[in-house]
């Protein structure tokens, strides 16, 4: 059994200590880990990785689909005091091969299958890496049967203690869509992870008996409460299998037979969960809190849902990837008939600060329209590698740096905040940050694309439509089937668009710059 150890492991090994034999994670219809279990799998995978170099302020990659192995292989890196870098299991091998080598990780834990591209993606930098190969994945012991092959071949790795990092030791890596065509790295430290997860348990107060879902993959922030908030009260997470994850009738028959207490997930997640998961037909009693995050949620779709689902209670979470969740509204039912705008992002968390400020930094007038910054322990330490961006992203005042989030707000009195829009070309597409600049650096690759030009439709039951306008170097229309493969070599598959449109030559502004604003209109 482990003791003490990393500020994000510190509630597993407790709640080993307490709950041993309680089911920590479960893979539904497949197998399930007890909390004594998942600690020491986790023991052995630190051990192992010390034993390859691996320590305080390395960084360690994953590329695992979403299994228990994948949970484990996590808090592994997190008690070597290392950081964890997950890179998204259906991004082509060329983005994780990009990100993985961007922050030089000494270490990655990857599925077999993914193995051989990924060092063919990283080429000669793959050899200063150390590859822990999973022959399998699920329940754990794919992972287990790598540490066993491991031993075999190298002995027994000795056992070690957890590491004990400092607060602004780096506790994760997140890379996000970046405007430059490259992803960037949100870097979160061990404060700000320690700071979000005690908010989530002060606010929202997990029991023992919960049972939490894990809907969102484990490189986008809402995997942050789903894999450490549960651990807190020694209650169960249940990883929702990623070939069910927008399968509505599937999902919602899991929702019920798991008994899932605390829902999190992205808003357009519940609206096809409320228009096609056939609710009335199930038993959803278990159910008593539902988080939203991510993206607006329409209040047509809110309020089919909560005619559902009318006892839990309902928040809607707020907050970029720089600092997870950073303002907060309970939604009270019933929702009016009438109400047809969405609900306010809320109040900015206790533990937190915000102000609205002008495109100068100064603040903005009582119920004036400005951009929303954020100040305190929850935020990112900066972006890897990118001095210069991380520069641009905060904004001195007071003695404190000031996160600059890049959204419109306004105060509708006592501090509930209302969210207008983003001021650059960022948006939100199924929860994820899509930068449409990512876009169009990728669709530049195609060699028959002469000019590119990528716009966010609004759509009411998908939130946005990425559509990309294209003129070509034939001036001809090319293969939708072809364009869409080509970007999903290059991009994960919810940044590809959902349509393309061809020009002759793409409109201009006055100053012979993209007239997006026409593009946008049709």
């Amino acid at each position: 059994m482990s003791s003490g150890g990393h500020v994000l492991c510190r509630h597993l090994v407790a709640a080993a200590q307490r709950r041993p034999d309680h089911p920590a994670v479960r893979e539904p219809g497949r197998s399930q880990i007890s909390y004594r279990a998942l600690d020491a799998l986790s023991d052995r995978l630190r051990d192992r990785l010390v034993a390859l170099g691996v320590g305080p302020g390395d960084r360690v990659g994953l590329w695992l689909p979403k299994t228990i192995d994948s949970v484990a292989t996590i808090l592994g890196i997190l008690k070597t005091g290392a950081a964890y870098v997950p890179v998204d299991p259906t991004a082509p091998a060329t983005r994780n091969g990009y990100i993985l080598g961007d922050c030089a990780v000494r270490a990655v834990v990857v599925a077999d299958p993914f193995a051989e591209p990924l060092r063919s993606a990283l080429g000669p930098a793959a050899d200063a890496m150390r590859f822990v190969v999973l022959r399998r994945t699920g329940g754990g012991a794919g992972l287990a049967d790598a540490l066993d092959r491991a031993d075999r071949a190298d002995g027994p790795a000795p056992a070690v203690a957890n590491a004990e990092p400092a607060p602004e030791d780096l506790a994760y890596l997140l890379y996000t869509s970046g405007s430059t065509g490259r992803p960037k790295g949100v870097m979160l430290s061990q404060r700000a992870a320690s700071a979000f997860v005690d908010w989530c348990v002060a606010e929202f107060a997990p029991r023992s008996e919960d049972v939490f879902s894990s809907h969102a993959p484990f490189h986008f922030d809402l995997s942050i409460l789903d894999l450490y908030v549960p651990q807190v009260a020694g209650a169960t997470l249940v990883l929702v299998p990623e070939e069910r994850a927008k399968e509505p009738q599937g999902l919602a028959q899991l929702i019920a037979g798991e008994r899932i207490s605390v829902w999190y997930s992205a808003p357009s997640i519940l609206a096809m969960l409320a228009q096609h998961g056939k609710l009335a037909t199930l038993d959803f009693t278990a159910l008593r809190t539902v988080l939203f995050a991510g993206e607006v949620f329409p209040v047509v779709h809110l309020r089919t849902l909560a005619a559902a689902w009318p006892h839990p209670r309902y928040f809607n979470l707020y907050g970029p990837t720089e600092t997870n969740v950073c303002t907060h509204h309970e939604v009270v039912l019933p929702i009016p008939d009438a109400r047809t705008q969405p609900y306010p992002i809320g109040r900015v968390c206790a533990h937190l600060a915000g102000r609205i400020v002008d495109g100068d930094g100064r603040d903005v007038p009582a119920g004036g329209e400005g951009e929303l910054v954020i100040a305190g322990d929850n935020v990112m330490s900066g972006y890897w590698n990118l001095p210069e961006q991380t520069a641009n992203a905060f904004l001195a005042h007071g003695g404190r740096r000031w996160y600059r989030t890049g959204d419109l707000v306004v105060d509708e009195g006592g501090g509930v905040l209302r969210y207008v829009g983003r001021r650059d070309r960022m948006v939100k597409k199924r929860g994820y940050r899509v930068e449409l600049g990512e876009i169009e650096a990728c669709l530049y690759r195609h060699p028959d694309v002469l000019e590119a030009a990528v716009v966010a439709i609004p759509d009411p039951e998908a939130g946005v439509r990425v559509v990309g306008h294209l003129a070509t170097r034939k001036g001809e229309k090319l293969s939708l089937i072809a364009l869409k493969k080509f970007c999903s070599e290059h991009l994960p598959v919810y940044m590809v668009p959902d349509a393309f449109r061809f020009h002759a030559g793409l409109p201009k502004t006055s100053t012979d710059k993209f007239d997006y604003q026409r593009l946008q209109e049709g």
